[in-house]
């Protein structure tokens, strides 16, 4: 691997990053304490943040963002120093005094970096520790594909960079994503560790970390370990330096934090005691006072600004880089190396002394440059305006993708939705429409099994060095026709299903980012969801726009077996701000529906969706018009308007449509005007349910509800009977709009293999199911 040779950095840039670093400690410091020791508190609580973890990183963020960072570079700055990067923006003028009194608070500045929280501009929202780490990684690959797809110059190409704790280290995620970038031949992405080797409830084991350098290594990283700071590596190359050395990197953890909690006499009684009696020690010792002693011990590498810049020259390249970068818990501030002190917090008189010892004067703790000199004042507010960030652009725009009035219907007297899905972008991939361009589709290994095979048939693997189809070179007959190459649309994951939501997360921020707009979409098997969701509700929170298609679902997979059946997912949809999720029944509500997706995807009030499919083949409908059409996008139409005075309805979502087709035909008789309304998304209808109630309280204007007005149908005092092949949650709770007694029927438990009558009669989604379902509720049967 590459070495680079750093230039000598000039003396005045180290001087004012110094500066800085001591300015970026103390407002970070200041910021929470105002906000937990001197702002009223309503109610009681503590309100939180991380001075020790903030002290830990300021060189570190000094160093990056007023002397290292390119314009179109983009960093994730770990959660627990998110006061940091508040500081930095108030020092450049971008972020107000209010928000900073405000921290923590309603309205204020966020705990942790949030896109669409906070006023300051922030790249990638952070707070589910691993996940903003693993995300530079994905972008990384996003900007290689807008390269080679020329949507982006090769010379514009940023680095994409995380601040990461070194407690992240321990997230599974971190390592699935490691693997998929080296499949993938990642470049331009630096992971910097803050490594303080404390964590919340303990200091970080010594064993591990010695095999970050192998792991990092083997997966194609760069790994540049900065353990001593300048002042250090000098006193250590002078007589007895040697032995200290050793001492260093043998001493505990844990051993090394209390030692540097307890000041400069107890390292000196302790390095008498230890190696006090070897060549020269005695003398190196005793060459420092207690206090020279103390910061000659924790000058370590991420607390040197020359070293750091040392660092980050030597990976002026596109190689991935992991920086390790040894810090102190609570560096300059008398939290130092104490083990609860990720929590804990400077008390008044020890806030006063920091204060005073920096010479601030009192009254002027919010001056962005208090405590600094005149004359270097001066310089260091131009060095500030000068600096790189300071001239960077703001986020622009990028350009709407046209999307077609229509999508055309799949032909076919009987299909599923999963099946109509894969026809439709296959279609779309034939089109020579602007859209065909931008949709980016992306899956976790299950490519083929949830119907994204032809469009990749048409489209390609995205690669950016050419890989050839070995079998159809080899002529030998396959389905698949995928060839890999820097125009393919495609990008092959892994397995690992949280993977595939930071890819989708990085896809759909494509836009803000790098300035140029894809449409993003990702499919995956509906029950797997759940190993992702984090990662999906990171997606969502940072405003992320993408296409989910989650296939098969349900039951109705029959033979897989529980382990691949879905029950929650539906719930899950309901409850993610950010997503809006359908369950379509028919081909033409999946055109429909998608249509609508890739529009909404684009809307500035808009977000992501999930489209709930299945692999069951059932037979489509014969419409009269498309007047439906409206109310299935508000959420549900009526298939079989209720007639006359109607008192019951048959309410269904998705593949169950059959058996409420021929529940409602055994009905006719019994319950003249029988209605059976298609729930096309139970949370839009939900979504505007709790809108309109909530317009009420608030004394606002409102009108009723969708499923209000579509309930409005029916007689006061009717009687639903809903059916869902997920948890009958998501459907029940239509009775309380109109007060209407309900019989909810779905899966509420873990299914077993077995063919669709087995599966259906068991769990009580067949016609019988319903028609029981219906006597119980109106006839007390």
């Amino acid at each position: 691997m590459s070495q680079i040779t750093p230039a000598p950095v000039a003396d005045d840039i180290v001087r004012n990053l110094a500066l800085i670093d001591e300015r970026l400690r103390w407002l970070s410091a200041w910021t929470i304490h105002n906000a937990n020791n001197i702002r009223p508190k309503r109610d009681g609580l503590k309100v939180g943040g991380h001075q020790a973890s903030c002290a830990s990183m300021t060189a570190i963020m000094a160093a990056l963002y007023f002397h290292v960072l390119r314009a179109n570079d983009r960093v994730a700055v770990k959660p627990h120093a998110g006061p940091i990067l508040h500081a930095i923006h108030y020092l450049l003028g971008n972020q107000s005094l209010d928000q900073l009194q405000k921290f923590r608070g309603f309205g204020g500045a966020q705990s942790y970096p949030s896109r669409t929280k906070d006023r300051i501009p922030v790249d990638f929202s952070t707070g589910s520790v691993g996940l903003g780490v693993a995300i530079t990684a994905f972008a990384s690959l996003v900007q290689d594909y807008l390269i080679a797809h020329g949507e982006l110059d090769l010379a514009d190409a940023g680095r994409m960079i995380a601040l990461m704790g070194d407690a992240e280290l321990d997230e599974g995620n971190i390592y699935e994503c490691l693997i998929e970038g080296y499949k993938h031949d990642l470049r331009n992405c630096w992971w910097i560790v803050d490594y303080n080797r404390q964590s919340l409830d303990s200091t970080t084991a010594d064993r591990m970390f010695r095999r970050f350098d192998d792991i990092f290594e083997t997966c194609g990283w760069r790994v540049l370990t900065l353990k001593h700071g300048k002042q250090l590596r000098e006193a250590l190359a002078r007589p007895g330096g040697k032995a200290l050395e050793e001492w260093i990197d043998t001493c505990p953890n844990a051993d090394y934090a209390a030692l540097t909690y307890q000041g400069g006499a107890a390292w000196r009684a302790r390095l008498t005691a230890d190696i006090g009696g070897k060549p020269h020690v005695a003398k190196l010792i005793a060459s420092y006072d207690d206090d020279a002693l103390a910061a000659l011990m924790t000058n370590l590498g991420g607390h040197c600004i020359e070293t750091l810049l040392e660092a980050f020259a030597r990976a002026a390249d596109d190689t991935p880089t992991l920086f390790i970068a040894y810090t102190i818990k609570g560096f300059g501030l008398p939290l130092a190396g104490h083990k609860d002190n990720h929590s804990g917090m400077m008390n008044t008189r020890q806030i006063e002394e920091l204060r005073d010892a920096l010479g601030i004067a009192e009254g002027a703790e919010w001056d962005p440059l208090g405590g600094v000199g005149d004359n270097a004042a001066t310089a260091l507010k131009d060095f500030i305006v000068r600096s790189p960030l300071a001239a960077k652009s703001a986020e622009r725009p990028s350009a709407p993708v046209p999307v077609p009035d229509r999508f055309a219907v799949p032909d076919g007297e009987e299909q599923s939705t999963q099946a109509a899905f894969g026809r439709i972008l296959h279609d779309l991939s034939k089109s020579g429409l602007p859209i065909a361009d931008r949709i980016v589709t992306t899956s976790p290994d299950v490519t083929v099994s949830t119907n994204l095979g032809a469009f990749v048939n048409q489209r390609g693997l995205f690669r950016r060095q050419e890989l050839k189809d070995v079998f159809a070179g080899a002529k030998i007959p396959s389905a698949q026709k995928w060839s890999a190459h820097a125009a393919g649309q495609h990008i092959e994951l892994g397995i690992a299903e949280n993977n595939l939501f930071l890819m989708l997360a990085a896809l759909g921020l494509a836009g803000p980012i790098f300035g140029s707009r894809l449409l993003p979409v990702g499919t995956v098997y509906d029950p797997f969801i759940a190993r992702g969701l984090d990662a999906l509700n990171y997606a969502c929170y940072q405003d992320s726009r993408f296409l989910l298609v989650a296939t098969p679902s349900g039951v109705t997979l029959g033979p897989e077996g529980g382990a691949h059946q879905s029950i929650n997912p539906p719930l899950i949809a309901m409850g993610q701000p950010g997503l809006t999720y359908f369950e379509p029944s028919f081909a033409d509500e999946v055109a429909l529906l998608m249509r609508w997706a890739f529009a909404h995807m684009q809307a500035d009030d808009g977000g992501s969706v999930y489209l709930r499919l299945s692999t069951r083949s059932i037979a489509q409908p014969e419409r009269s018009g498309d007047a439906w059409e409206a109310d299935a996008l508000k959420g549900g139409y009526w298939l079989k308007p209720p007639a006359g005075n109607a008192d019951a309805a048959i309410v269904f979502t998705g593949a169950v449509a059959p058996e409420a087709l021929a529940a409602s035909e055994a009905l006719a008789d019994d319950m003249p005007g029988l209605g059976l309304l298609s729930v096309t998304s139970p949370d839009l209808l939900h979504r505007d349910w709790s809108a309109s109630r909530a317009a009420r309280w608030a004394g606002k204007p409102f009108a009723p509800c969708h499923a209000e007005t579509l309930l409005s149908a029916l007689a006061p005092g009717a009687g639903l009977v809903t059916i869902i092949d997920g948890s009958p949650a998501a459907l029940s709770w239509l009775g309380g709009i109109k007060g209407m007694r309900v019989s909810p029927l779905g899966t509420d438990r873990f299914g077993q293999t077995g063919d669709l009558p087995d599966l259906y009669r068991a769990y009580r989604l067949d016609a019988d199911a319903i028609i029981d379902a219906a006597a119980e509720l109106f006839l007390g049967a």
